[in-house]
């Protein structure tokens, strides 16, 4: 376990870091969010398995981003990661495709990445199943057998994926898409971010790499998003399923786990600084999500869990963690195990998705902390109508918590039926 410490920084033009308000949030009403992931989800086309494509979602994103950019009230917007599915290849074209997209938004947009997009991209189970276009490792051969374009190869020359799928190479192609200016974010707007490119833990330098991490701070509240994949945190699933994690693959793991707490330790440190009335943090993985797994594959988000739980108990004020990777719609306090759970029901089963965990509490799946001042929302993804979450942010209010309601945040879901 990492432990838990005040870290110093270095920072460009600021005083204290992240401590940048928007023009919206000068204004001194309550502050909008528009909140989605896992979106937009579809298919690659794929000759030699006899599979098609489904861009019906990619289809869809215009009018959906039309939606929210005609919502005068909405500030900003947060996507939580997963621009595609595991179904999708993990092609340059596709996440350049996305990049300019996402800057018809006329808000400014804030994205972390999801496993989809570089963690998973290794995935794949056989011609049949191509997964996101990477390969799978022969036992009888010791070598990796790509999908190819034309059909399996143990040529990287055939690899209809980037790199190969190589996870590590597809994250810097991710950053060089959507990262490429530090403190920027995407869409139009203005909305001054602090990048841990410009702003890490000076005895930590390679942190400079996860350019990704960013805070930012509105309305007396504190937001700060973290690159974590859904899945295993990329440890737990071996890249290419080979019989055990490589060396590459556990120095990734590690080295970014450690540069996310280091951030979230920043975080903490501006928030309490500032005085500030809550702390946001948004990641991809769904920490507490099994996904009919058992709790062990669970046990590398442990590091972030436990750092979470430790700032939020020192922090003593709302904290509030916005996540997708399970794609149906959630509220509940993972970190507590009295809190109550409500959600939408899976489709799958036809229970609530509450159910998923024993007890109907994710407290279950790692049942180590009582933390009562957490809330966390997973917001509905992957499937149609395509759907955003509309979270307001006002440092005045105090609500009880509810299934719509905590602290100094409301909010309700915003399917879109035509979409």
């Amino acid at each position: 376990m990492l432990k838990r410490g005040l870290i110093p920084l270095v920072a460009v033009g600021l005083a204290l870091p992240g401590v940048s308000v928007s023009t919206a949030s000068a204004a001194g009403g309550p502050l909008t969010l528009a909140v989605f992931g896992d979106s937009p989800y579809g298919r690659s086309a794929y000759a030699p398995a006899g599979q098609t494509a489904d861009t019906a979602q990619f289809q869809k994103t215009p009018a959906f981003i039309g939606t929210i950019n005609s919502d005068p009230t909405i500030s900003d917007v947060i996507h939580v990661g997963d621009i595609h599915s595991g179904k999708e290849f993990c092609t340059e074209e596709y996440g350049a495709s996305i990049a300019s997209m996402w800057q018809t938004f006329t808000k400014p947009l804030v994205y972390t990445p999801g496993d989809n997009e570089w963690a998973d991209c290794h995935k794949a189970s056989s011609l049949n199943s191509p997964g996101q276009g990477g390969g799978f490792y022969d036992s009888a051969s010791g070598a990796i057998d790509y999908i190819g374009t034309g059909g399996l190869s143990t040529d990287p020359a055939d690899c209809v994926s980037y790199h190969c799928g190589n996870p590590v190479d597809n994250l810097a192609k991710v950053r060089q898409d959507f990262f490429t200016r530090p403190g920027h974010t995407l869409g139009d707007g203005k909305l001054n971010v602090v990048s841990q490119a410009t702003a890490y833990d000076p005895g930590h330098p390679a942190d400079a790499q996860y350019v990704e991490n960013v805070r930012w701070a509105q309305d007396d509240i504190v937001f700060v998003t973290i690159n974590v994949p859904g899945g295993s945190n990329n440890d737990t699933d071996p890249w290419y399923k080979m019989p055990t994690p490589s060396r590459a693959q556990i120095d990734e793991r590690t080295s970014r786990t450690a540069a996310d707490v280091r951030w979230l330790d920043a975080a903490f440190a501006g928030a309490r600084a500032r005085h500030a009335k809550a702390v946001v943090i948004s990641a991809q993985a769904d920490m507490w999500d099994v996904d009919g797994k058992t709790k062990d594959h669970l046990a590398n988000y442990e590091p972030i869990i436990s750092e979470v739980a430790a700032q939020t108990a020192e922090f003593g004020r709302p904290v509030l963690m916005l996540n997708g990777d399970s794609h149906l719609y959630r509220s509940d306090n993972p970190l507590s195990p009295t809190a109550a759970c409500t959600g939408e029901t899976d489709p799958a089963t036809g229970a609530g998705v509450c159910a998923h965990d024993p007890g109907d509490n994710a407290w279950n799946e790692h049942p180590y902390y009582n933390v009562s001042n957490f809330h966390r929302i997973v917001v509905h993804g992957s499937t149609t109508p395509l759907e955003w979450l509309k979270l307001t942010a006002d440092p005045h209010a105090n609500h009880a918590t509810t299934a719509t309601t905590y602290g100094p945040f409301s909010w309700q879901r915003m399917p879109q039926p035509q979409l």
